[in-house]
């Protein structure tokens, strides 16, 4: 199990590699070790009026109907630049007691990165790769590279294949729904042993 001492080092799965599902799941139980006993909260940024942005609420919205961890940002009601700040009070005020927050976003990269999904441990710093100053939080990120980053960013994203990011999303979606299964696993298990 994974201790709140040691480092978590990033991990990096190709969405289109025939074993991505299962590395992903490892790498998000792995980060969910450090969530024992505490709440998960998931928040997907973006906005669905871009197609790379909207990495972030597809996800959610598959998770919001197929899990009951707290999800914020959707399809239908995204968190993104004009209601981060918000959404987070909100996640303060709602979910007491430090919840285990796992940010989702998507984001630009090199051109060899492009499908890669990225776990890390440490806070999500949405808007840097726009040039936006926003609040930088979470626990964990995962982060997908939508497309090639360098030049006219919000072009690029808008000009982002869509199959490419729900192929991404949905890989997401099924390793999040066996990782937070695993945790939730552990916690009765935990509980139980107590």
């Amino acid at each position: 199990m994974a201790g709140h001492g040691l480092k978590f080092a990033p991990q990096r799965v190709c969405f289109e590699d025939e074993s991505a599902e299962t590395q992903l799941t490892y790498a998000l139980s792995t980060a969910f070790g450090y969530a024992l006993n505490r709440e998960v909260v998931i928040v997907c940024v973006g906005t669905d009026r871009s197609t790379g942005d909207a990495f972030g609420p597809i996800i959610g919205s598959h998770l919001q109907d197929i899990s009951p961890i707290p999800v914020y940002g959707t399809l239908e009601n995204p968190v993104h630049a004009v209601n981060l700040t918000t959404t987070l009070d909100t996640i303060a005020r709602q979910h007491h007691g430090n919840p285990f927050i796992l940010a989702i976003d998507a984001c630009l990269g090199r051109f060899d990165h492009v499908g890669q999904l990225i776990v890390e441990q440490g806070p999500l710093r949405p808007g840097a790769g726009v040039q936006k100053a926003l609040p930088a939080f979470g626990d964990f990120t995962l982060t997908g590279v939508v497309n090639v980053s360098g030049f006219m960013e919000y072009f690029v994203l808008q000009n982002t294949r869509l199959s490419v990011v729900m192929q991404m999303s949905n890989v997401v979606v099924r390793s999040l729904q066996t990782s937070l299964h695993r945790l939730r696993t552990m916690n009765e298990i935990a509980r139980a042993v107590h």
